[in-house]
């Protein structure tokens, strides 16, 4: 058992992270990063081709962490690999005694920096859940016994604020049954976004992070209620960021999103939170001191 899954399922308020592979083979920053967590959080994402951009692996990453006596979330995604390449990339997580699993279906490489690859989606996230919980049973999915066998705390990706949420629970549902214990959602801004969904998934067994991204500007807020589908930032989050000077959007923006996970708290709509700061894993300490985490 993982110490991260210990955590949640013995109902600590856990708090996690994200790390970005880097583009080439200089894991300096990450490394800084991942020092500059330990102690603040409990287990640290690991992206995996975030955004269809080439990086190194997720599997990579997450051993130099791991090496760190720090608790890694390997995400995978079925994008880029078939069924064979995922259940071995699995099985060497395993190795490595990387227990944490995301499981995500991944964005097409249309997104990315390699337009021109082939997308795979052999496997969708349900199909990479139901993959690892047959790695899980001793045997691989085509029922060929394993020599030695690996063990998973699974989890998923879950998107609250969804237009079409009715959906999104129909999938939830799925990944339960195929073995997701934890989710991780969007990005959430609006805490009645929270209520309604915990409301609706009442009676699920499940474990949920609930994602928080710090705003860095107004331009930033606008742009995601624009262009990123199932995210809503509500409009006087906006102008309290526009009250202000330019120079003091980021504390700001680390303001509102500590308001925002202290009723996160408070009101036990989640069991965790999940931090997203795109790259800026150096505002994360004072994110949790003004929340009252640190």
């Amino acid at each position: 058992m993982s110490k991260f899954e210990k955590l949640l399922e013995d109902g600590k308020f856990v708090i996690t992270a994200e790390i970005a592979p880097p583009k080439g083979i200089d894991f300096k920053k990450v490394k800084e990063s991942a020092e500059l967590l330990r102690g603040k959080v409990d287990a640290i994402n690991v992206t995996d081709f975030q955004l269809s951009m080439m990086r190194a692996t997720s599997l990579a990453t997450c051993k130099v962490i791991k090496d760190m006596g720090l608790d890694p979330i390997l995400q995978m995604t079925g994008r880029d690999r078939n069924r064979i390449a995922l259940q071995g990339e699995m099985l060497s997580a395993g190795v490595f005694g990387i227990e944490n699993i995301l499981a995500i279906t991944g964005d097409h490489t249309s997104l990315g920096d390699h337009p021109q690859a082939k997308a795979v989606f052999d496997l969708d996230s349900v199909g990479i859940l139901q993959a690892g919980k047959t790695l899980t049973s001793g045997f691989d999915m085509s029922g060929n016994e394993l020599k030695g066998t690996p063990e998973f705390y699974f989890g998923a990706v879950i998107s609250p604020g969804h237009s079409n949420l009715n959906l999104q629970i129909m999938k939830m549902r799925k990944k339960i049954i195929t073995g997701a214990k934890f989710f991780q959602t969007q990005a959430v801004f609006d805490i009645e976004v929270m209520r309604n969904f915990r409301e609706i998934t009442k009676d699920m067994d499940y474990k949920i992070l609930c994602g928080v991204l710090p705003l860095k500007s107004p331009r930033m807020a606008r742009m995601m209620n624009e262009k990123i589908p199932g995210i809503f930032v509500p409009e006087d989050q906006i102008e309290r960021l526009e009250s202000v000077c330019k120079e003091n959007w980021k504390t700001e923006g680390l303001k509102i999103t500590a308001e925002l996970i202290k009723k996160l708290k408070s009101e036990e709509l989640c069991d965790g939170i999940h931090i997203m700061t795109i790259g800026a894993e150096d505002i994360i300490p004072e994110l949790l001191e003004y929340a009252d985490l640190l």
